[in-house]
């Protein structure tokens, strides 16, 4: 007897449905072992976690520049990097970079 897609199909939801369930069990096993061992030894979250490096990137070392120009509709720019699109348009109309110098 051939084995159809449908078949196949069926028999995939059948078994997708019992790791779920098979899953769910282990994890709360699990849980369970964990919170006794935090019962019995009273750790604390530091305990555990300390000295364990964080899963997210390091911040940039970088520090924020104070803005050199600033727009007609409060947009700033600090003078490095990729011109802005306000300051480009503006430039393109005609206007100088010099007249939206924040004057210190």
């Amino acid at each position: 007897m051939a084995t159809t897609l449908k078949d196949l199909l069926a028999q995939r939801e059948v078994l997708e449905a019992k790791i779920t369930e098979l899953r769910a069990a282990e994890i709360s096993e699990a849980k369970a072992k964990i919170h006794a061992l935090i019962a019995e030894y009273g750790f604390t979250q530091q305990d555990i976690f300390a000295g364990k490096s964080s899963t997210k990137a390091p911040k940039s070392a970088t520090t924020k520049v104070a803005a050199k120009y600033k727009g007609p509709n409060g947009e700033t720019y600090s003078g490095r990097g990729l011109k802005p699109r306000w300051l480009s348009e503006l430039i393109a109309a005609g206007h100088s970079k010099d007249e939206y110098l924040i004057k210190k």
